[in-house]
């Protein structure tokens, strides 16, 4: 583009929010035109992060900001909750969706998706922005081909809403494309405690721990006769995700549809 990208942050003064905002006015080729919280009063947006003051106020109404900030691409990083009905909002007035929101189902997807391209405009549904959770996601599906015998564990903070977490249903769904649904275990095993077992997902298990003082891990174990393979990636920082961030932020101005995966964005 001959022109800096114009982004708008929903939810910048939540935890992720801020970094996106400090990422977006630190690239080179993008302008932040627009932060959004319900819960912050009209702070400089660069002030808040940091920096030099940007001339952009926080604002608290959604729709309005969007109409008159005009961005081309919206980053959301808030919850569940709202996740559809703001990436429906975006849609409807043309503006890129990049969504690191989880709690999509299929059936949003595939809605989302029309309605992008309707519009003729690129967006992304991202679980996990990461590059090396990517890879991770990656090495553990062509594992399984080798290893089928697996099961995944998940750690986050104890504030996290959904169970399991986006990135290792990511991660299953990315295994069962090259593995067969196999049941493992002992046919006539029996939780004396319900859950034990953990979630079920196409013949293995995806526990997931909840704990304060955790960030984000995940690492998905194999095993065979006599050997095990453990395959596992740790995030220390929200600033881990964000140069995946500005990666989609370009990579949805140059296609139409919805993405789902950060994955088909790394070669």
């Amino acid at each position: 583009m001959d022109r800096k990208i114009r982004v708008a942050v929903i939810g910048a003064s939540g935890r992720m929010g801020r970094e996106v905002v400090k990422t977006v006015l630190t690239e080179s080729d993008m302008e932040l035109v627009a932060g959004i919280s319900r819960s912050s009063g009209p702070i400089d947006l660069g002030k808040m992060v940091g920096l030099e003051e940007c001339g952009v106020k926080m604002s608290n109404d959604l729709e309005l900001a969007l109409t008159e900030s005009k961005p081309d691409v919206v980053v959301d990083f808030t919850g569940p909750q709202t996740a559809f009905s703001h990436t429906s909002l975006a849609i409807r007035l043309g503006i890129r969706p990049v969504m690191g929101t989880t709690g999509f189902t299929p059936q949003d997807i595939a809605e989302l998706d029309k309605q992008c391209q309707d519009k003729g405009i690129g967006g992304i549904i991202a679980p996990n922005f990461s590059i090396g959770a990517i890879l991770m996601m990656r090495f553990a599906a062509q594992a399984s081909k080798y290893f089928p015998h697996l099961e995944i564990i998940e750690y986050h903070g104890d504030q996290k809403l959904d169970a399991p977490s986006g990135t290792s249903v990511k991660t299953a769904e990315l295994i069962s494309e090259v593995r067969e649904e196999m049941r493992q275990g002992n046919p006539k095993e029996e939780e004396t405690i319900e859950g034990s077992r953990g979630g079920y997902y196409n013949g293995f298990r995806i526990h997931s721990v909840r704990l304060p003082g955790i960030f984000a891990q995940q690492e998905v174990i194999m095993a065979e006769q006599g050997q095990a393979l453990k395959i596992r990636h740790d995030s220390y920082d929200r600033a881990a995700y964000m140069p995946g961030v500005a990666i989609a932020v370009r990579k949805v101005m140059t296609y139409s549809g919805m993405i789902y995966g950060f994955e088909h964005f790394i070669d």
